[in-house]
């Protein structure tokens, strides 16, 4: 009996040990397809980034990454760089594999052609075009399919897509460049520049990430932007080591949205100058027929809401810019139209970069105005993620609390 009892004991503990060392492999290969998806950082637009690892016997024997929209899948190219050692192997993708026809053929079916033993999932899709339809297909087709790998992770790297197929609306990123005691501007308006180089590198980055850049009217009669994004290859790449194996595709350029009431964008703007992309203006019905005509003629796509007290109104752009498909904004506005997003509680993150710099002053310009709220009880809750010193800078990455945790959750995602 004792020995019976020692034989039980012996094979639970081998059990849970197997099951530690395949949950360690799980994350390790994870890791690598997370690594691999971000290599297409703003070039996969309007899809997802997605990595996929095969591993046969402990090894690696194919890799890949969804390249750009209309291109082949990350599984494809994974598998095609396996080739017949597929046969048996895992399988390791960071979103579910799709079960449709679209642009190219589902990935779930090649999966069971390539004889797959075993898919291991970080996010299920919930795309209502697969929504769990690849995992049963895979399922039907004898392979067993684990999920719940490195889920956060994983939603984290397409937060936006996430977002915009469970809510319609896009991700809201707020992207703010301040002094230390809050300033983006000295009292006679001189904000070049609170952040440095560094800083400023990493906010191009932020924009490669996004669909669309939004800015106010006041910014783009003051600085005259051109909202694009300036990064070469190799820095936009940066956090992947090998060099080599950086994706040369062209960057896709976020389309641009200029909040403006009364439409008084001039013709000459820098915004109208840049290549490959659409400028969207927001107008008020205040603003005149002849203006929305010239500005049409200009090329911009110019758009009629609502105006509340504070502005245009935020929640219907919002839901326009999520019926024309995009996942994620980045608002880079000024002090009022950060304010109009943060009163409209219309946003989901805040990516804060802070000088090392004091400007003071009551007449210096703070970095979010408005009305403002009456009571402490009254304010948005953050979770903050990050903080990342960059270059005697610094970096702040935080999330609405009851945002993301609805949007993206991962208990919804692992099913």
């Amino acid at each position: 009996m004792a020995d019976e009892q020692t034989n039980q004991s012996t094979q639970q503990l081998n059990t849970v040990e197997f099951e530690a060392t395949t949950s360690a492999l799980d994350e390790r290969f994870m890791a690598r397809a997370l690594e691999l998806a971000t290599k297409a950082t703003g070039r996969t637009h309007p899809n997802p980034m997605v990595g996929a690892v095969i591993v046969k016997d402990g090894h690696i024997i194919g890799e890949g990454f969804h390249h750009k929209a209309g291109e082949a899948h990350a599984e494809v190219n994974a598998l095609q760089q396996a080739g017949d050692e597929a046969k048996g192997a895992t399988l390791y993708v960071t979103l579910e594999p799709c079960a449709h026809y679209g642009k190219t053929p589902p990935c779930a079916k090649r999966v069971i052609e390539a004889g797959i033993q075993r898919v291991v999932i970080g996010v299920v899709d919930p795309n209502p075009l697969v929504g769990g339809k690849g995992i049963e297909m895979l399922r039907e087709a004898g392979i067993t399919v684990s999920t719940g790998i490195l889920t956060s992770e994983c939603a984290k790297l397409i937060e936006g897509f996430l977002t915009y197929i469970k809510t319609g609306r896009p991700f809201v990123t707020l992207k703010s460049a301040m002094s230390l005691d809050g300033k983006i501007a000295t009292r006679t308006g001189h904000s070049q520049w609170i952040t440095n180089e560094t800083a400023r590198q990493d906010g191009h980055r932020l924009r490669a990430t996004h669909d669309v850049i939004l800015t106010g009217i006041g910014t783009i009669l003051s600085d005259n932007p051109s909202l694009n994004c300036r990064l070469p290859i190799e820095t936009l790449a940066s956090d992947n080591k090998e060099s080599s194996s950086v994706d040369t595709t062209p960057l896709h350029q976020p389309d641009v949205v200029v909040l403006d009431s009364l439409g008084r964008t001039p013709l000459e703007a820098n915004i109208f100058k840049q290549a490959n992309r659409h400028v969207y203006i927001f107008v008020s019905p205040a603003c005149e027929a002849e203006t929305v005509e010239a500005l049409r003629n200009k090329g911009a796509k110019v758009i009629t809401v609502d105006a509340t007290y504070s502005g245009l109104d935020i929640g219907q752009i919002l839901e326009t810019l999520g019926d024309l498909g995009f996942t994620s904004v980045l608002v880079e506005g000024g002090s009022h139209v950060i304010a109009s997003f943060v009163e409209a509680k219309a946003f989901n993150k805040i990516v804060t970069y802070i000088g090392n710099t004091i400007i003071g002053g009551q007449e210096a310009l703070g970095a979010v105005t408005g009305q403002g709220i009456d009571q402490l009880v009254d304010g948005i809750q953050l979770r903050f993620e990050s903080a990342t010193i960059l270059d005697n800078n610094i970096r702040l990455e935080s999330y609405v609390m009851e945002g993301r945790g609805t949007e993206c959750s991962p208990e919804l995602l692992k099913k």
